[in-house]
Order: C-alpha cells, then structure tokens, then sequence
C-alpha cells in the first residue's frame, strides 16, 4: 500500500481526470466521528442539545432528543443531524424568533399540505423575482413562512420576511472528502462543492458525480474537422469550461478555461497535462486613490463630489472601465453562455454593478444558477491570479489526520467546556477575610496623622494626638508598606517632608523620641532635606537640654537657639541683598561705560549712559503685541503723515 500511495500521490491529482484505478476504489468519507455528538445551532445554543437518562445499573447515558419540536429520542447522531436540516425543525426555529409557539409534526404536515393545495394552478408558477440567487426556486418552508407572514402583517410585509439564507462563512464546509483503500486510512481526498452544478450537488451518490465528470484530455494539436490545415477556433471546442473573473481596485481580469487538460510536452519529452486557456483579458484603470480605497462614485455619494483633477480623472477611469468590461463580456456572451459553471469575484456594490447591473444587452445575471464564489482568499486581478485560482479549483486536496487522535481531542475538548460551564454555573461564595478591631483603628490613625503632617498643620496633629490618647511615636500601620518602611513614626515624615513646623512641634510639645530609627538604620534627622528642617532639631536640643535625649545617636550637630538662627537669617538675608545691589551697580557702570551717549529724560535734564534707540526699533516697540492687521494699518497712517508733512514743507509750510 505504501508503494501505491507514493505512485498516486507523485503528482497534482485533477478532478477531471483522475487516475482509473482510484475512480473504482473512491467512496464517500464518513465525518461523523470528527464532529461532537451534539451540533450546536447558530444563534439557540440551548434548542438542540442531549438529555441524560439513568440506566438500568444506574450510569447516566446522553440520550439524544430535540427539546424545541418535543420529538422523541434519536437512535443515532445521524438521526438527529437529519432531523435538525429537515423543514419542521427550521419552522419551529423561526417560530420560536418570532415569539410564537412550536408545532408537533402532525400539525407541521397539516400546515404543509394546506400550503400545496393553495399554490396549486396557475399560482404556482415561479416568476424571476422568485428566485434566488444561488439559483433554486422558492422552497415551501419560505412560501409557507411568507403566507404566515401576509396573514399577519398583510401584503405589505412579505418582501421584508424571508427565511435567513446560509451566508459566506457560516461554518458550511467547502470541500467535500472522499478515501479510497489504495492510499493510508488517515488519507483524505478533498474536493470543492463549488465546482459542482446545484444538480449535482442534491445528489446522493457523490462518487458517480465525479465519475461522470472525468474527460479525455485535449491533444496539443487539434484536426481540422473540415479537411483544411486550419485549427479550430475555441469557439468550436465542445468540451465543457468555466468562465472566472475578478474585479477591485480599478484591476479586471477575465478568463476562460477548459476543463479538458491539455497534452503538451517537457523539456525532458515526457508528456505533461496543461491547462487550456480559451480566452483571457485584463484591465487596469485608476479608479482608487492611493492608500485610501474605495470607488470615487462611492466616495462622492458618501461626501459629495470632490472638484480636483484626481477626482474627475477617477471619475473618468470609473466610466471607461465600465464600458471596457461590458464590451468584453458582449464579445464573450456565446463563450460565456456555454460555460458550464461562472466564478466571479467582485468587492463593493459599484463592482458588482458592473458585471450584474441592469444594462442593454446583459450577459451576467444575478440569479443564473452558474454563479460562484472563490471559496478561498484571492489577492488582486491579474491573469497570473485566475490561472492560481483555477489551479487551486481543479487540483485535488490531500489531507493526513489522524482521526483517533481528533477525535478523542474533540471529546476532551467537549469533556473540558462542559466541566468549565459547570463551574461558572455553580455559585461561589467569596468571602473577604475579616480585619481585626485594632488593625482597622490603627489603619485609620496612620492615614489621619499623615494626612495632617503632608498638610503641616501642626496643632491640629498635637490635638489628634491628645483626643486619641495617642503616642507621639505612633507606628504607622501596615509596616510591610512601603511608605511606611521609609518613614515609620510621624517624627521621620515630618522630617522627609521637610516640614520644619511639624518637627519642632513634636520634638518640643509633644515630645516624640529622635532616636528611633527606620528599617534602614536612619534616624529622622537623616531624612531632612532642607536646612531649615535640620536647624528644628538643633534648636529642639537647645530648648531640651542635653539630658533629655542622646542627641549624638540622634545624629543630631550642636544646640542652636531660636534667636541664633534668626539673626544667622537676617544676617544671610543682608548679605544677599548687599551682593544683589552690588551686581546692579557693577551692571549700570559697565553700560555707562560702553554708552556714553547723553539723553533727555522725561523731567528735560540730560542723563549720561542712556541708550538711544534708532527709528527702527521705536517703531517695533511700538507695535509690539499688535496684531499683523493692526501693524498694517499704523504703518499706512505713518506713512500718509510723513507724505502731509513733505507736501507742507514742498509749498513752504502753508
């Protein structure tokens, strides 16, 4: 089996034209162990889920039910995955959105045998406006569910009520898997629905599809059918093609393809299948502003129509894209209709109102049963772009899962969500753990006696400290802060504070201990910042006495007395004053000395060392703090009195 896997898988498998070998051998995969017992709709979590009934030796087993219809108990998962597609499970659903009661199966059938005999004539005659756009008619779950809504709302609402189609990413997988004994168990081969017509893909036996669809490769050099030494046109070709195209950002490309391989040949003469490519186009107009994005008709209807050259050109381009595209797709209509399937891919309304807008001589529609999507990420429109794309639609996906292994991380995952939502359902009591009476009374003393040292008020803190019975080398509460490592007592937060107030205050009336030391081994008299706050402690030790505390552990210099430090601050305050007026009179000496230029005061008398200014700068200083307005307009009136005084002077002062 080994060697047979190799050989198969040497080469790119292509859907339409698959070895013989693997065409009898292909069957249908079986996913239905890679999925949870239990399919959890979109939007009702709660609507389909597994009870649990106790068995006989009393083990709970999940029984599988439908708590929206009241349906009784499933055999199998399959059961249940089919009873969750079928109509009357999508009917209750729709009943239960709009707030109406679900109905038994009896009165579902009922339902729905009324609805045939009331379409039946000439009602029941589709018209266009009735089909979708994937291209199937109007099911009888939304002719039954419009007939509700018509009864209920009247006419008017019929349009507005439809039954929620299954859009783009709403977990519907796009390749369908098959295996085959010829390669490893845990070997999937993959295949895109969408290269599937809508027929095909209703019908059971998948495996057939595939077979019917396999074609001859097309030899590298066509007969003429006629007897001339011509080559047929593609036009001529009978095998069936696609037509893919792609438009955004002001790029087009548009290509049709054969879904016969083409014959050709290696450098090495070795035969290699080729993709035969029947026609291709591509376009390319400036139609987006760079680094914006966005249509320039969109961008005008959004906020209106911009007036600059880039606007019009895009304007422009927009227009002659449009036409371009639509001239093409006219050229390509009996291609285009012949096509056995369409891929389109166009971003924004204003693309897609290219390809699909109502038009003279239309050949895409909107509702053709043909249309497609890529279903993977395409980048921009180029040819080289489809050609990856067609080669990604074509080639046949190899996939090597352990399905063991995924399928017990899956019951582990489920096993997990389920203990996880057990636990958040579950009520828990969180208790905070309870604060001692005196931590509490402590706690609240410490932020009161910081809050009034911060604030420097002095007596207030010494009234704290009698109306609480408190010492004044109260520790602050809780010591692990850190804060409260830096300045234990209130002595070193006042000194860290440099509050020179609060320091004498506790050290002579309230008499606090200049000894106790920090965490750090400091006393408070380490932690002043200033000079004002270290001569507190000076002029405390000169009031206490020597005997009161041991000053020198303290780290606290020799006594000073109050009126020591005022008249050493009075003395300093002179002294900067006489440097001051020093400095001036140095500064007025050394401008007399380089201006030595005489001027009048505002009193008539001549001052030697006054600067002169220039007319310039008198007129700078003048309009400074104007406005450039107000500038202007004082330098026009200047201007017109000097032009007054030279005509005076011109006609000899008259």
């Amino acid at each position: 089996m080994a060697d047979t896997n190799l050989e198969l898988l040497k080469k790119p498998l292509y859907v339409f034209d698959l070895p013989s070998e693997l065409l009898v051998t292909l069957r249908l995969k079986d996913l239905s162990l890679l999925q949870p017992v239990v399919e959890v709709l979109a939007g009702s979590p709660e609507e389909t889920k597994a009870d649990h009934a106790p068995s006989a030796n009393g083990e709970t087993k999940p029984q599988l039910a439908c708590q929206l219809c009241s349906a009784p108990s499933f055999h199998s998962v399959q059961e249940q995955r089919i009873h969750v597609k079928s109509d009357w499970h999508k009917y209750n659903l729709k009943q239960k959105v709009n707030g109406r009661k679900a109905v038994s199966e009896v009165e579902f059938e009922k339902l729905m045998n009324e609805l045939d005999e009331s379409i039946s004539g000439s009602c029941s005659e589709s018209s266009e406006s009735e089909v979708e756009s994937e291209g199937t008619p109007e099911s009888k779950l939304d002719a039954l569910l419009k007939r509700q809504t018509r009864l209920s709302h009247g006419d008017g609402g019929v349009e507005d009520f439809t039954l929620n189609k299954r859009k783009r990413g709403s977990g519907k997988p796009p390749l369908i898997w098959f295996s085959t004994p010829l390669l490893h168990p845990n070997t999937s081969l993959g295949f895109y629905k969408a290269l599937f017509t809508n027929t095909e893909n209703e019908e059971h036996d998948a495996v057939e599809v595939i077979r019917k669809k396999q074609l001859r490769p097309v030899p590298s050099k066509s007969h003429p059918r006629d007897g001339s030494n011509g080559v047929p046109l593609p036009s001529t070709m009978t095998s069936p093609s696609i037509f893919m195209c792609m438009i955004g950002g002001g790029h087009f490309a548009g290509m049709i393809v054969s879904l016969a391989p083409k014959i050709g040949k290696q450098a090495t003469g070795a035969e290699q299948r080729q993709a035969l490519v029947i026609a291709h186009k591509t376009f390319h107009r400036y139609t987006t502003r760079r680094k914006q994005g966005g249509a320039q008709s969109a961008s005008d209807s959004a906020k209106g129509a911009a007036h600059s050259a880039g606007s019009s050109l895009r304007r422009y381009n927009e227009v002659a894209l449009e036409q371009e595209i639509r001239a093409l797709l006219a050229e390509w209509s009996n291609l285009i209709g012949n096509a056995q399937l369409i891929f389109v891919r166009a971003t924004g309304s204003s693309n897609r109102r290219i390809l699909f807008g109502s038009y003279e001589g239309q050949v895409l529609r909107q509702n053709d049963p043909r249309n497609r999507t890529f279903p993977f990420s395409t980048r921009r429109a180029t040819q080289a772009e489809l050609m990856r794309a067609f080669v990604e639609l074509t080639r046949v996906k190899v996939s090597q899962v352990d399905e063991a292994a995924l399928a017990a991380a899956a019951a582990a995952a489920q096993s997990e969500a389920d203990a996880k939502k057990a636990a958040e359902n579950m009520p828990v009591a969180v208790s905070k753990p309870k604060i001692p009476k005196e931590e509490e009374e402590a706690s609240l003393h410490t932020s009161q006696i910081q809050a009034l040292i911060r604030r420097s008020k002095a007596p207030a803190l010494l009234s704290y400290f009698s109306a609480n019975s408190l010492s004044p080398n109260h520790p602050f509460h809780p010591p692990s802060a850190q804060a409260n490592h830096h300045a234990p007592t209130p002595l070193h937060l006042a000194s860290s504070s440099n509050s020179y107030v609060v320091v004498l205050a506790l050290l002579t009336k309230a008499d606090a201990d200049p000894t106790i030391q920090n965490a750090e081994g400091k006393p408070a008299f380490d932690l002043a910042g200033d000079r004002a706050t270290r001569d507190s402690f000076r002029v405390a030790r000169s009031e206490l006495g020597e005997a009161k505390w041991d000053w020198n552990a303290a780290h606290v210099p020799s006594p000073l007395s109050k009126a020591e430090s005022e008249q050493r601050d009075q003395r300093e305050k002179a002294e900067a004053e006489k440097t001051k007026n020093e400095r001036r009179k140095a500064e007025e000496e050394r401008l007399r000395r380089e201006n030595p230029v005489e001027v009048e005061s505002k009193k008539g008398v001549k001052v030697l060392g006054a600067v002169t200014k220039t007319a310039e700068e008198k007129r700078e200083e003048e309009a400074r703090g104007m406005t450039p307005e107000m500038r202007t307009r004082v330098e026009r009136e200047r201007r017109a009195r000097a032009a007054e005084e030279r005509m005076k002077r011109m006609n000899g002062g008259k």
